[in-house]
C-alpha cells in the first residue's frame, strides 16, 4: 500500500550537486516507489552518473529556468542534495528571477552554508514549491541509533564522544563546521572549510609529525548538525571515504547524530569499518 501511495505522488525535483549522495537518494526514492527528476548543477554534478535518471542541466543562479523546468515536470516538491562549494557571486549566472531575488540571495551569502541554502529554499517556497528533507524521501539513508559495526566503543571513547558533542553544540551558532576529533579527552581538531576528509587528513599528518602522542586506535570523529540548522539542508554525511580517512588518522571510530546523518553506500561503509576494526555509532541527536 505504501508503494501504491507513492506512485500517486508527484515526482520530486532533486537539485543535484556533487558527490554520490544525489544518486543514492534517487535510487532510494525509486525503491520506495517515488519518482525523482534530477536538476544537475553544471560543472558540479557527475555527468556519467546522472545519465541513469531523468534529468536537466542548470547553471548556478538560473532560478527562473529551474522553476520553469520544475513546473514542466510537475515537481511541486524539491530537495537540495550533494556537495557544493560556496560559489562567489561572480560564478552565478543571474537570470531575471535571480535578479529579482538578489537582495535575499545577497543577505543569505552573509551567513554560513546552511543559511545560504535556507535562503534559497525560502525563495522557492515563496513561489509555491515545498522543500523536503531526506526524512521525507529516503529515510533509509539516515544513520539509526546504536552501533552499526561489530566493534563497540569503550568507556574512554564514550567520554570522548560526549566531549565532542558538547564542543559542536557550543560551536554551532558560529557555523564553523559539523565535525570534531577528540582523542583521550583532548580536542585535537575541528572541521573547517576543508571538510571532513581534510580534517581527517590533517589529524593523520599531526600523528606523523609526532604532534599527537596517543597511539593509533585512540580517538573519535564526532559529526552532528549545527544547533540552529534547518535539518532539510546540508546534513552531515559519512561514507567509505570517511572510514578510510578515520583509519588513516588512527582513530577508534566515528560517532554521528542518529536520524540526522546521511550514510552513503551503507553496506560498503559498514563493511569497510568492520574490516578496519573501527566502530560506527549513531547517538541521540
Amino acid at each position: 500500500m505504501a508503494n501504491a501511495a507513492h506512485e500517486l505522488a508527484p515526482p520530486v525535483g532533486l537539485i543535484a550537486a556533487g558527490g554520490v549522495m544525489p544518486f543514492a537518494v534517487a535510487d532510494a526514492m525509486i525503491a520506495r516507489g517515488r519518482t525523482p527528476v534530477l536538476f544537475a548543477l553544471k560543472g558540479i554534478c557527475d555527468p556519467k552518473r546522472v545519465e541513469r535518471f531523468r534529468h536537466h542541466w542548470i547553471a548556478l543562479g538560473q532560478l527562473g529556468r529551474l522553476a520553469k523546468l520544475l513546473r514542466a515536470e510537475g515537481c511541486s516538491d524539491l530537495l537540495f542534495i550533494g556537495n557544493l562549494v560556496r560559489p562567489s557571486l561572480a560564478e552565478i549566472r543571474i537570470d531575471l528571477t535571480t535578479l529579482r531575488a538578489l537582495r535575499l540571495i545577497w543577505a543569505s551569502f552573509r551567513g554560513g552554508d546552511d543559511h545560504l541554502l535556507s535562503g534559497i529554499g525560502r525563495i522557492f517556497e515563496r513561489d509555491g514549491f515545498r522543500m523536503l528533507g531526506i526524512k521525507d524521501v529516503a529515510p533509509d539513508l539516515l544513520v539509526p541509533a546504536g552501533s552499526l559495526t561489530r566493534i563497540q566503543p569503550g568507556d574512554i571513547v564514550t567520554a570522548d564522544i560526549a566531549k565532542g558533542r558538547a564542543v559542536l553544540q557550543a560551536l554551532g551558532p558560529f557555523d564553523i563546521g559539523q565535525a570534531v576529533i577528540v582523542i583521550d579527552g583532548h580536542v585535537v581538531a575541528v572541521e573547517d572549510i576543508e571538510g571532513t576528509d581534510g580534517l581527517l587528513a590533517r589529524v593523520g599528518r599531526l600523528r606523523e609529525q609526532g604532534r599527537i602522542r596517543s597511539p593509533a586506535g585512540h580517538g573519535v570523529l564526532v559529526k552532528t548538525p549545527k544547533s540552529s540548522q534547518d535539518l532539510r539542508f546540508d546534513l552531515p554525511t559519512i561514507g567509505p571515504r570517511t572510514i578510510e580517512g578515520a583509519a588513516a588518522a588512527g582513530l577508534a571510530g566515528i560517532a554521528v547524530a542518529a536520524g540526522h546523518t546521511l550514510i552513503a553506500e551503507p553496506e560498503a561503509t559498514i563493511a569497510a569499518a568492520d574490516h578496519a576494526r573501527l566502530f560506527v555509532i549513531g547517538v541521540d541527536a
